[in-house]
């Protein structure tokens, strides 16, 4: 049977990205933490962690780091259950959820649950085509996603249509797009993307032009949904923005659309371990009634 004093010095050591901090964070030495991994190490017959800068766990270690973390999670839930309604405990879910969400809809959705619970949110933020690999590697408990497939092991709810918008300043329009928003313009206009990995821009050449944008294109790249929105509207560049923050924007004229009519619809699911969670369980129906509200009903599954 695992000795989950040593899964916890594993899981604290990729957590906080190092032997030295989970040694604090544990209050225990680092020469300790190492000895618990490696005796945890020995009793797996597998390595575990990647003694990398930071270290990061191998394939067996993700898989026992998702175990934990359910195993974990169970623990804190019925401890929830058990403690006193005067108790000051509350109990913390880790979620991922992608940059838009968080600036826009995620928050209202699921203040009513937060209004009523002891509950802390700890969100790992990233494109909404890679939150499910936090959840793979037992990183988060639940991920807003646009994956589609359930994943092994997982729930999957819709959640509704992310719809974004082709923006940019009425004066960006006018010294970049005298003659109407057209391929020739588009490739030389600077553009926006949030990182490296945002593949949206090149969904909205293909649907709009049959084509990708060039690979030499100017492009700003801002890793913040609310400085995004900013570069845009004080006319850096031009790009994809969400409905739900250009409705005042180009009420206002700050913004202008590009391409009236075109609408990039990006579907949201939300997958969560099947675990026996109350608290797990209450979380979803409230993000699913909350999400259903703002982005439209979307199909349960």
């Amino acid at each position: 049977m695992l000795d989950y004093k040593l899964v916890e010095a594993f899981a604290a050591v990729i957590e906080e990205k190092g032997f030295d901090r989970a040694a604090q964070r544990l209050h225990i030495t680092q020469s300790a933490v190492s000895q618990r991994i490696r005796l945890l190490e020995g009793y797996c017959g597998r390595i575990l962690v990647q003694r990398t800068s930071p270290p990061r766990p191998t394939e067996a270690g993700i898989a026992l780091l998702r175990h934990f973390s359910q195993v974990r999670h169970l623990e804190e839930d019925l401890l929830s259950l058990s403690a006193p309604p005067t108790s000051g405990r509350s109990t913390s879910l880790a979620l991922g959820v992608n940059a838009d969400s968080l600036a826009t809809w995620f928050l209202p959705a699921v203040r009513p649950f937060l209004s009523c619970r002891k509950v802390v949110l700890d969100l790992h933020v990233d494109d909404q085509d890679r939150t499910h690999r936090l959840l793979q590697e037992g990183k988060v408990l639940g991920c807003v996603t646009n994956r589609d497939k359930p994943l092994q092991g997982c729930r999957r709810i819709g959640l509704g249509v992310m719809e974004y918008i082709l923006c940019s300043s009425p004066a960006f329009s006018s010294a970049w797009f005298p003659a109407g928003f057209c391929l020739a313009a588009a490739e030389r206009a600077p553009i926006i993307r949030f990182n490296r990995q945002d593949g949206l821009n090149e969904q909205v050449f293909r649907l709009l032009f049959g084509t990708t944008p060039p690979p030499d294109a100017p492009t700003f790249f801002v890793p913040s949904s609310e400085s995004f929105v900013d570069f845009i509207s004080t006319g850096s560049c031009y790009g994809l923005v969400p409905r739900l923050q250009t409705n005042r924007l180009l009420a206002a004229g700050e913004l202008i659309d590009l391409a009236p009519g075109f609408r990039l619809e990006v579907p949201l699911f939300w997958h969560c371990w099947n675990l026996r969670s109350e608290l797990l369980e209450g979380f979803t129906e409230q993000l699913s009634t909350g999400a259903g509200k703002i982005l439209g009903v979307a199909t349960r599954t």
